[in-house]
């Protein structure tokens, strides 16, 4: 649901106690602000909506505002996925409304020799947010489990495999995402996932293709697991017209 904030420049002070960094002086120049923050952050988004409203101030340009946003890369400072300002001069008004993606992995970017290169949020969007994002979104509450940890190789990261992913956690059904901790890629493209059921850890092997058709199967198949509480050490969707599930010897 989108939450609707009316903005005007004697109550910027509201939004400038939220972060120190805030402008200190806002010109008021009788403009009316009305901003939507949608699933945003609203630290992050009151800051940005400050900055936006400061640069129309100047020339009441929005050409100004969209080459500051383009030319500073404030969409991926502020973690958007969209963006929109608009100003209806027969009401004197600036519209601005952001949208963010849901943080879907936290990932690990490595090099061809292993190591670790950077981190970074995947968004729902395919794209790829600075760390802080899931700070924010849990801060704020908009965030309430865990994310799963996405390993993936720089070669991987510039093909579709992103894209692919992010596809794919999607069309988890919840229960079934929180459950996961970790996500592997290969530089095949071959798709391994990690469950953690009451402690006890399960891969899950599902090779590189077909993977919604195998997370139908898999999906019953977790149901089954934390009805019955017997957890398999791993589980063996590489064909997808055959499941293998082993169970470790040990008690």
């Amino acid at each position: 649901m989108w939450r609707k904030f009316l903005v005007s420049v004697v109550s910027c002070t509201i939004l400038a106690t939220a972060e120190a960094s805030v402008p200190d002086s806002f010109t008021q120049k009788n403009i009316r602000y009305q901003t939507y923050f949608g699933e945003c952050p609203s630290k992050s988004s009151g800051l940005l909506s400050l900055i936006v409203m400061k640069e129309f101030e100047k020339k009441k340009s929005l050409k100004d505002v969209k080459e500051k946003i383009l030319s500073e890369k404030l969409d991926e400072k502020y973690f958007l996925s969209t963006y929109r300002v608009n100003y209806n001069p027969v009401i004197n008004t600036l519209r601005i409304q952001l949208e963010c993606p849901e943080p879907l992995a936290k990932v690990q970017v490595y090099k061809a020799n292993g190591d670790e290169h950077y981190s970074a949020i995947l968004g729902d969007n395919a794209r790829m947010y600075e760390p802080q994002y899931e700070n924010l979104m849990k801060a704020e509450k908009r965030l309430a489990h865990n994310l799963p940890l996405l390993a993936i190789s720089t070669e991987q990261l510039e093909s579709e495999a992103p894209a692919e992913i992010a596809q794919f956690i999607k069309l988890m059904k919840p229960n079934l995402r929180h459950q996961v901790s970790e996500i592997i890629v290969s530089k095949t493209n071959e798709l391994t996932i990690i469950f953690s059921f009451s402690g006890k850890t399960t891969s899950v092997f599902l090779g590189a293709e077909l993977w919604e058709e195998k997370l139908a199967k898999l999906t019953k198949i977790v149901s089954y697991v934390n009805e019955s509480k017997r957890y398999p050490s791993s589980i063996n969707l590489l064909n997808a017209k055959k499941v293998v599930v082993k169970f470790s010897d040990k008690i």
